[in-house]
C-alpha cells in the first residue's frame, strides 16, 4: 500500500491493526475493560467527524478526539511523513480522512430529523432517509465487506455487532427514527404459552430473547424513537406458521407503538419482481394513534430489463458451454419431477425474478439472452446495483465482484424504500 495514502478503513486491515493492538489507552476500552476493535474505533472516529460541530456529536466527540490523537501518534512513524506534514497535520487530516469528507453520499447539512441504521448492509435505508432530509447518527453492520462499501459511499464506518451491550451503549440517546432490515429468525413460543397458562405476564425479552429482532425491540424500548421503519422478506408473514410475525407485531404493540404493515413489490420502480414486508410504527405516547401515515400506492412497472443493461459487457459474464448445458439439463430433470425450478432467461422487454445473494454462483435466476448462437450471460455487478435502484455513482467496486453480488442480493430496492420513507417522514413531522 502506498505509504502516502492510508485510509481510515484500510488502516484497520489485519496487517496494520495487528501492530496497533498493543497501542491503546482508556479511550480504546469498553466499560467492561475489553479493548474496542480497530474497526469499532474507526467507527467512533468517522461518526465523530461526520457529526462534528453538531449536538448529535456528544456521544462520540470526547472519545473520537482522543482516538484521533492516539492513531496520529501511531501512524506517523508508520508512514514516515515529512517534517512539514507532521507540523501542520495536513496528511493525517487530509489524505487519511479523504474518504470521510469526500464520500459521494454525505448527509444533509441542515437536517429535519435524525435516524439510526441497523443491519445497514450497504445503506439502502440511509439513501432513502437522507433523501427526506434525515441525518444518520449511528450505523451498524457486522459484515466487514459491507462495512467497506458503506464507508466508501457515506464516509462512515458502521459499528459491528449490535447484539453486544458495548455497541448499544454507543447509540446517541436521542434520535427520531430507527431503521432496520433485520434478519428473519424463528421464535420459540413454548415458554410464552406456558407462562400464559400459569397466569404470568410475559414481555418481549421472554418472547424474543436469542433472536436478532430482540435487539431491535430492545433498542426501541430503551431509546423510544418517534418512529421505526422495518423491512424483511415476504415469507416473514408465514414463517413458522405465522408465529414469527405474530410475535413481532405483539412485541411492537407491547412497547406502545401503533404499527402499519404492508407487503409491497419493487417492480413498480425497477424491473424486478421483489416482494417485501414493511413494518412502520409510531410512538403512541406522542401520536396517540392519530398519525396520518399510509403506504404509497404503487403503479405498474415503468422500466424493463433492457433499461438497466450496459451496451458492452466483458466476455467473462457469458456462461461457459459446460455451465449452460448443466443448467438446461437440470431444468429438464426438474420439470420431469414436476418441479418448476430452473434457470430464468429474461424477456428484455419485461422484468426479472428476484435477485438473490447467491447470484454470484451461476447467475441462473436472471440470465440475459445474447441472440442466436451465443450463450446467455449473467448481469454485471453494476447492472445488479441498477436493478436494486442504486444511483449510477454508487461505489460498488471497493470489494470483489462476489461480494458485490452478495451485497446487491441482500439489499433493499432503494426507490421503494424511499417512497415509504417519504410517507413516514411526512406523518412524523406533522406532530
Amino acid at each position: 500500500m502506498n505509504k502516502d495514502k492510508i485510509t481510515l478503513f484500510d488502516f484497520c486491515k489485519k496487517k496494520y491493526a495487528k501492530n496497533f493492538q498493543g497501542v491503546y489507552d482508556e479511550s480504546c476500552l469498553n466499560e467492561d475493560g475489553t479493548i474496542i476493535s480497530p474497526l469499532d474505533q474507526a467507527a467512533i472516529i468517522s461518526h465523530h467527524l461526520q457529526l462534528k460541530n453538531t449536538k448529535d456529536d456528544d456521544t462520540y466527540k470526547e472519545r473520537g478526539e482522543k482516538l484521533i490523537e492516539l492513531w496520529q501518534d501511531f501512524i506517523y512513524p508508520q508512514t514516515k511523513l515529512s517534517e512539514s506534514s507532521l507540523k501542520d497535520g495536513s496528511h493525517f487530516y487530509g489524505s487519511f480522512f479523504d474518504d470521510v469528507y469526500k464520500a459521494p453520499f454525505q448527509g444533509p447539512k441542515d437536517h429535519k430529523f435524525t435516524f439510526i441504521d441497523l443491519f445497514a448492509g450497504i445503506g439502502g435505508f440511509r439513501l432513502a432517509m437522507q433523501a427526506q432530509g434525515g441525518k444518520c447518527v449511528f450505523s451498524s453492520e457486522w459484515n466487514e465487506y459491507a462495512q467497506k462499501t458503506y464507508y466508501a459511499n457515506y464516509g462512515e464506518v458502521p459499528f459491528g455487532d449490535i447484539t453486544k451491550e458495548s455497541t448499544k451503549q454507543l447509540i446517541p440517546k436521542n434520535f427520531d427514527v430507527l431503521c432496520a432490515g433485520f434478519p428473519c429468525q424463528p421464535f420459540s413460543i413454548a415458554g410464552v404459552s406456558k407462562k400464559k397458562s400459569l397466569g404470568r405476564e410475559t414481555g418481549f425479552r421472554d418472547k424474543t430473547q436469542g433472536t436478532l429482532f430482540f435487539d431491535v425491540a430492545d433498542i426501541i424500548s430503551r431509546y423510544r424513537p418517534k418512529a421505526f421503519y422495518l423491512e424483511n422478506v415476504k415469507n416473514l408473514c408465514s414463517h413458522d406458521k405465522g408465529n414469527t410475525f405474530k410475535v413481532i407485531c405483539e412485541t411492537l404493540k407491547e412497547l406502545e407503538y401503533s404499527i402499519h404493515t404492508e407487503v409491497m413489490d419493487g417492480k413498480a420502480f425497477v424491473p424486478q419482481h421483489r416482494e417485501r414486508i414493511f413494518i412502520v410504527g409510531f410512538d403512541k405516547r406522542i401520536y396517540n394513534e392519530n398519525e396520518t401515515f399510509s403506504f404509497p400506492t404503487l403503479g405498474d412497472p415503468q422500466k424493463t430489463i433492457k433499461d438497466i443493461l450496459d451496451a458492452k459487457v466483458e466476455e467473462k459474464y457469458t456462461l461457459s458451454d459446460k455451465l449452460w448445458k448443466y443448467l438446461q439439463d437440470y431444468a429438464v430433470t426438474q420439470k420431469k419431477k414436476g418441479n418448476g425450478f430452473g434457470y430464468g432467461l429474461v424477456d428484455l422487454n419485461g422484468i426479472s425474478r428476484t435477485l438473490s445473494a447467491r447470484y454470484y454462483k451461476d447467475g441462473a435466476e436472471i440470465l440475459i439472452p445474447q441472440g442466436e448462437g451465443r450463450n446467455p450471460r449473467r448481469l454485471t455487478p453494476r447492472e445488479c446495483s441498477r436493478l436494486m435502484g442504486y444511483p449510477e455513482n454508487f461505489i460498488i467496486d471497493k470489494v470483489s465482484e462476489i461480494q458485490a453480488y452478495k451485497q446487491c442480493g441482500n439489499s433493499v430496492i432503494v426507490p421503494l424504500v424511499t417512497a415509504v420513507a417519504e410517507q413516514l417522514v411526512k406523518s412524523m413531522l406533522k406532530k
